[in-house]
């Protein structure tokens, strides 16, 4: 009778295993390259490439640009994420551009990553969070 409530505590603990090992318990900080002290810093994560190039982000934050920007999103599983930013600097919410489609407010994306008549690639954004992961990024 002994060995079987053993048995069961066991088999108890060993399902709650996988459940521990999921809890969302990572975080990214990202600091911003600003000297703008006007509008925010609009802040996209995005935790897999097909988000990345086109869908929904998995979070996203605005904020105002007052000298030093940091952006902090918590309680993340860890994976693989990569940002997409831009300074809305007339604070309209959206990043404006010019007649050819070319933005004329600055931006930027995770490592630092530079695209090629377009958004950095997945690949070239990537990075990898586990713990506490901090990025400073340049905008342009």
């Amino acid at each position: 009778m002994l060995r079987l409530a053993a048995s069961a505590a066991a088999a108890l603990l060993l399902t709650a295993l996988p459940a521990m090992a999921q809890t969302p318990d990572s975080s990214v900080v990202l600091t911003f390259q600003t000297s703008a002290r006007t509008g925010s810093v609009m802040v996209a994560l995005y935790n897999s490439e097909a988000s990345y190039e086109g869908g929904a982000a998995a979070a996203h934050l605005a904020v105002p640009a007052n000298g030093a920007v940091v952006a902090r999103f918590d309680h993340l599983p860890a994976g693989d994420y990569a940002v997409k930013s831009f300074h809305d600097v007339d604070a309209d919410g959206e990043m404006d551009t010019n007649p050819f489609g070319m933005p004329t407010e600055p931006y930027a994306f995770s490592n630092n990553a530079v695209g090629n008549m377009g958004p950095a690639r997945w690949e070239r954004a990537r990075f990898r969070v586990s713990g506490e992961t901090a990025q400073t990024i340049t905008l342009r």
